[in-house]
């Protein structure tokens, strides 16, 4: 019984760490609970803002020096699916939202401590929405097989469960968003709540739609302050026959009437978060979108930043190094550093002009103080210059040219400088201009004002234990580049206050519903002055939402053996090695100088520094300064948890009392969709853990540029991207033989020789491979170096079928490197039954043959009797299509084209709970009214004297 409760102590706590903004950040946490307390204004709250980040910087330290060490721990894993209550008005056909999610969340936990004694349970958690609540597994799943089948069979039951706590007319189906919400005014909800309200000012939602915990709102109003107006949110909108916003665009925006302005052959692009310009030139109502006709599309524009090539050439009689730099003016004593003729790549810091901070995490001057010697010259990326050392990690001695002495001895400079072009400033143009003044791909957009609409998504998302630090990084890093494949393989959010929109998923909209930048530090000043209270003072360029794809990879790696002797690479230590890190990373300086001053390894305070670049958005009094930083993690926590990105990496909380449960360094996958069925969501959720399993066994890497995932992000919110679009992809999972791009006639994998059946030669053999007293491979640490292979020629473009299934000799797909696994293990006949079911079914996802809910919606709509054409969902299209959704999830409405031949088992209430031989005194009344149900029976005795005769 001690063991059981210590498990279920273990999971609440588990993901009471888990959760989004309102887990543990500036709370108090009792049992893994909210205990409530006092949000601070946030003119009240900034002057404590700096105090914050800097006690949650050296939270993270402490906790890091104290648990960095752990090893061996199992997997131990879990999901979390988030449940949108409806209301239906059967007389007038409406749907709307039930505004019970504390009451039914209070019910639901009520139940499961009056039912403990059960070894399967659940857990259930606020969600931002009063209408919404959260779910996970009372207990982890284990690292058994059979654990895999458990999790269907929770899900199942948490569905039934969730079944006896709703009203007569209310429904609870997995959908990511009530497609009606700001759509209906005050009418919206039940009961109504008024639109508008000092948290949101929201012109399309009321602040009483928001979960009454001070916490919610707080969060609300306190990003809307901190941006300095309100969140906008512009959704692209579907263009059908007669979609009145439209009417004043062009034909050719629409080739065939239905699709978007990008023709067939290439896909959509919403680029999220990255629309002040758009909206200054055409206001809240239109969006540009891009088109990816060709891999260098999204490279193309404007609005990607990507890291820039500069080539060292000093020019300079008598200089004696361009030492690399810890920090802008402070030299290295034991690092490498640049030679003539060398590229680093890097980017300008905008707060500190005249420094580049390269990709290796190092510094470099643009010129000399006094801005006469110019020692980096921007070239073009593409540019690949042949200088030996760069074949290393580190370089030689430094050699600056004297004169005229051409680069590497017989390359003009000239040749690799970027054409001097400048590009023409835009004419002045009006607010609100009409699309057809543009040649831009400008589209009609669907417009949201508040965090509830983003917040107020569901999603399914899953949580892994790392055996250690260095795993679970590793499989950060990995999960990121999966994030984007695995949303648009779930995609399941093509309607969106009360339209059609013209993407399938909801990530963008969240994105953009907590986008707290201010203008300066979303690219767009608008002369408001610094203010010292905040991070950066509002003025340090920031790239991208606190809701978004990563930024960093974190994983370091490490080098072999043998290059570790190399006298080259000299203070290899000090250098993010990661070679795929290709975006600009604005990080806290001083936070990366205390986090390598601590003895954090660069990649890890990159990432850390990353995180503090953002302020705490909600302090509660009587949490600041009584917190102890040396064993308590909520200002940490408060930074940390709110950059919800698509891989959440997590180090262990602190254990408390002697009694609280051991949890390892984990994993959050958080980019899939929400699914119609239990088993949909099942099969995705288990597929994610196997994947995690496939590489870390086979010692594969999935690593690609980090610019190419933000790609993949804008593609996966594309209209059925799962059919029709494609992605960019690694296509050698396995290690290329030394010097092989991956062109190459003789490329020897072995998933080459599989495919030939040829028997592995002139490779070494299991025994000699090289790994470590942790029993990690060389090549797993080399992985985000790139060794012995030019990385542009690392991945290519695939499509979702080609991605899970394989695409000629050398990439097997990872359906088959699942299955393959399944057979290493020597998986148990039972699950690997169930296991074969789920596999089949992504499968066939993934080629087209099922469709996704996404798809399946908009067809539902487009098909229903009451569309006109005009993108618009009616209340009795959201009524009829919510209806279909709880039927499907309950197995009571079967649709081939969702799940094929899958049949759902029939989900009631009726045995959601066990049943207690209960053996208190029952009243004669009772007694009486029970036997009446008997009375037309012949009694016992005369039928057993009937018998006996």
């Amino acid at each position: 019984m001690e063991r059981k409760r210590s498990i279920y102590l273990f999971f609440r706590i588990w993901f009471s760490f888990s959760l989004l903004p309102w887990s543990c950040e500036s709370l108090q946490l009792t049992m893994g609970l909210l205990k409530v307390g006092v949000p601070q204004k946030w003119d009240d709250s900034k002057k404590n803002l700096g105090y914050v980040r800097n006690a949650g910087l050296k939270q993270f330290i402490s906790t890091y020096n104290r648990v960095k060490g752990l090893k061996g721990d199992e997997l131990l894993w879990g999901d979390e699916i988030e449940y949108g209550i409806f209301e239906l008005d059967h007389k007038n056909r409406k749907a709307r939202i039930a505004l019970r999610g504390r009451e039914i969340m209070d019910d639901l936990n009520s139940k499961e401590n009056k039912f403990s004694q059960n070894v399967e349970g659940c857990n259930w958690v606020p969600e931002y929405g009063a209408w919404m609540v959260e779910a996970t597994p009372n207990r982890p799943y284990t690292g058994f097989t059979t654990d895999l089948l458990r999790v269907e069979r929770n899900m199942r039951l948490r569905r039934k469960r969730m079944l006896t706590a709703l009203g007569e007319d209310e429904i609870a189906p997995t959908v990511s968003i009530f497609p009606m919400l700001g759509a209906l005014g005050g009418d919206g909800s039940v009961p109504p709540t008024p639109v508008g309200g000092p948290r949101t000012l929201s012109d399309y939602i009321g602040d009483g739609i928001i979960n009454p915990h001070p916490r919610f709102g707080t969060l609300s109003e306190n990003i809307r302050s901190r941006r300095g107006e309100k969140v906008n949110i512009r959704v692209p909108l579907f263009r059908d026959i007669g979609t009145p916003e439209f009417k004043d665009y062009p034909v050719k925006a629409m080739p065939d009437n239905v699709d978007g302005c990008c023709g067939s052959d290439s896909q959509q692009l919403w680029r999220y978060g990255k629309g002040d310009a758009s909206r200054e030139k055409y206001g809240d109502h239109a969006v540009v979108v891009g088109c990816s006709t060709s891999s260098l599309d999204e490279a193309n524009s404007e609005e990607l930043e990507v890291l820039h090539k500069w080539l060292v050439d000093v020019k300079c009689e008598g200089c004696r190094g361009l030492y690399y730099r810890s920090a802008p003016g402070v030299i290295v004593p034991d690092a490498d550093w640049p030679r003539n003729g060398e590229t680093v790549t890097g980017s300008e810091i905008p707060n500190i002009p005249g420094w580049v901070r390269l990709q290796n995490g190092y510094y470099l001057p643009l010129a000399s103080e006094d801005g006469k010697i110019k020692f980096l010259h921007r070239i073009s990326e593409r540019t690949t210059t042949k200088v030996a050392e760069e074949s290393v990690v580190g370089a030689s001695t430094p050699l600056f040219r004297n004169g005229d002495t051409p680069v590497n001895g017989n390359v003009d400079i000239s040749s690799l400088m970027e054409n001097n072009l400048s590009l023409e400033k835009p004419a002045a143009t009006t607010k609100n201009a009409k699309p057809t003044d543009s040649s831009e791909n400008v589209r009609a957009a669907i417009h949201m004002d508040a965090m509830a609409f983003g917040m107020g998504c569901c999603c399914l998302q899953v949580t892994f234990q790392a055996k250690d630090i260095e795993e679970s990084r590793f499989m950060y890093d990995q999960l990121a580049v999966l994030a984007p494949v695995m949303m648009a393989l779930t995609a399941s959010t093509p309607l969106v206050r009360g339209r059609i929109a013209d993407t399938d998923a909801r990530w963008g909209m969240i994105s953009e519903s907590v986008d707290c930048r201010t203008p300066t530090e979303r690219g767009h000043p608008d002369g408001t002055p610094p203010d010292p209270a905040l991070a950066g003072q509002g003025q340090r360029r920031i790239y991208k939402s606190r809701y978004d794809s990563i930024s960093t990879y974190i994983y370091q790696g490490a080098l072999s053996r043998e290059e570790v002797s190399n006298p080259l690479n000299v203070g290899v230590q000090n250098r993010v090695l990661n070679m795929y890190n290709d975006l600009p990373v604005p990080i806290d300086e001083e936070s990366y100088k205390k986090l390598r001053e601590a003895g954090v390894d660069p990649a890890l305070s990159q990432h850390i520094a990353h995180l503090f670049i953002r302020d705490p958005l909600v302090i509660f009094d009587g949490a600041v300064k009584e917190v102890d930083d040396e064993i308590q993690t909520e200002h940490f926590e408060n930074i940390q948890s709110t950059n919800w990105n698509t891989v959440r990496w997590k180090p262990p909380p602190p254990r408390n009392n002697p009694n609280d449960p051991h949890i390892g360094w984990r994993t959050e996958f958080r980019s899939m969709e929400m699914q119609l069925t239990d088993f949909e969501n099942a099969a995705f959720a288990v597929f994610t853990v196997l994947v995690t399993r496939v590489i870390l066994t086979f010692d594969l890497n999935l690593y690609i540029p980090l610019s190419r995932v933000d790609a993949n992000m804008q593609r996966a919110h594309s209209r059925n991207a799962s059919a029709k679009g494609k992605f960019f992809f690694r296509r050698h999972l396995a290690p290329l033989e030394q010097g092989d791009d991956g062109f190459g006639r003789h490329y020897s994998s072995m998933f080459f020789q599989a495919a030939n059946g040829e028997a592995k030669n002139g490779g070494s053999s299991d025994a000699d491979i090289d790994v470590d007293e942790n029993g990690v491979s060389i090549q797993r640490k080399a992985a985000p170096r790139a060794p012995g292979s030019v990385e542009e020629n690392s991945y290519e473009e695939m499509t979702m079928a080609e991605i899970m299934t394989g695409k000629g000799e050398y990439y097997p797909g990872l359906v088959p490197l699942v299955r393959a696994y399944l057979d290493y293990i020597q998986c148990d006949s039972i699950t690997r039954e169930r296991l074969n079911t789920y596999l089949n079914f992504i499968e066939k996802r993934a080629t087209g043959e099922l469709i996704t809910p996404a798809t399946w919606m908009r067809n539902f709509v487009r098909s229903h009797p009451e569309y006109k054409g005009d993108s618009v969902v009616t209340d009795g299209i959201a009524y009829d299509l919510l209806k279909a959704c709880r039927d499907i999830g309950l197995g009571k409405l079967h649709v081939p084209e969702l799940l094929g031949d899958i049949k759902i088992k029939e989900i009631g209430p009726d045995d959601a709970y066990d049943v207690k031989l209960d053996s208190s005194r029952a009243k004669n009344d009772k007694i009486v009214e029970l036997l009446k149900r008997y009375s037309n029976r012949k009694s016992f005795f005369a039928t057993r004297e009937g018998v006996q005769s």
